[in-house]
């Protein structure tokens, strides 16, 4: 038995006093509004209706069933139409959990058009390359780049980060332009990137013409932040792999220059990942499609050339 349709049929009833014009109201059959109302009375296993052939009464039972069921339909009613008006108008605190370089150069720039197309939302940013516990920590999504490795989790692909391979120009003349990757592991060296997560060190990636090389380099310097990554390269520490978005400054004033550059890397995709919840909020619903639309259009993340 629907138990909700029952007590809607049963107070469809009481306040029309007739199973017709109750069926009339519902949009059901008479037949459907007498076996749901049967059903409700056999459930509670007593008579909610007197019926004669003339009218319908109401119990003492079942007036007092019909004054707290219509409190309970009235208060759901009431919570469906708020639902409805928050889906139109999202408000409330929304949380979300991104990585350091993406906060700093794609997403704050550009937090003034979010707030002005939802200004009741308030937003927590919370802007780090550590891992976090979405449940433990109450984050409602996350933005990060790499593998997903929570299956548990939902996610949806926001973007393809290109790579590029670069170093300061004085480390270029001083031990000169590598030939092949596996010079970071011998006469060149690299600048480290270690998982916050894990502590495991990511290699260097290459591909060239079907040939696939992995590399570890020789390096003086490990970090596990994004923006600490780059401030190593920038300070001659060694050859880094570096999204692309995060060298295009650099590359462009001078500051940075591309190395290995007939060797393409793989890129790394960038998902928003949230708990499954088939309920999903509408303050996280609009802001991953908020999102989803911004890295699709900055132009700081469309692949093109890189000047310099």
């Amino acid at each position: 038995m629907d138990q909700l349709a029952a007590m809607r049929a049963f107070a469809g009833v009481v306040e029309t006093g007739s199973f017709t014009r109750a069926a009339d109201r519902l949009d059901m059959p008479k037949a459907t509004v007498t076996k749901l109302v049967q059903q409700l009375e056999a459930r509670l296993g007593t008579r909610l209706l007197n019926r004669t052939t003339r009218r319908v009464g109401v119990t003492p039972d079942g007036a007092a069933y019909y004054e707290r069921a219509n409190t309970l339909l009235n208060d759901l009613d009431e919570l469906d139409s708020s639902m409805a008006s928050a889906r139109a108008t999202p408000r409330g605190r929304l949380r979300v959990d991104v990585s350091t370089a993406l906060a700093l150069l794609v997403i704050i720039p550009a937090l003034a058009s979010f707030h002005a197309r939802f200004p009741d939302i308030a937003l927590d940013l919370g802007v780090s390359d550590r891992p976090v516990d979405l449940i433990a920590e109450s984050v409602d999504c996350v933005i990060r780049g790499g593998d997903l490795l929570d299956p548990t989790l939902v996610a949806r692909r926001i973007a393809a980060l290109d790579m590029v391979t670069c170093a300061t120009p004085a480390y270029v003349a001083e031990h000169g332009p590598p030939a092949h990757p596996t010079d970071l592991e011998s006469t060149h060296r690299g600048i480290n990137y270690f998982s916050p997560r894990t502590g495991r060190s990511f290699p260097f990636t290459f591909e060239r013409d079907g040939e696939a090389v992995e590399v570890r380099p020789r390096h003086m310097v490990s970090v596990n932040d994004s923006t600490a990554y780059v401030a190593a390269a920038l300070a001659g520490l060694g050859i880094a792999q570096l999204p692309a978005f995060m060298a295009r400054p650099h590359i462009a004033d001078g500051s940075l220059v591309r190395v290995l550059t007939d060797w393409a890397v793989e890129g790394i995709d960038v998902h928003v990942v949230y708990p499954p919840n088939r309920h999903l909020s509408s303050r996280v619903r609009v802001f991953v499609d908020w999102i989803a639309e911004l890295f699709a259009t900055s132009r700081l993340l469309q692949p093109g050339p890189l000047v310099g």
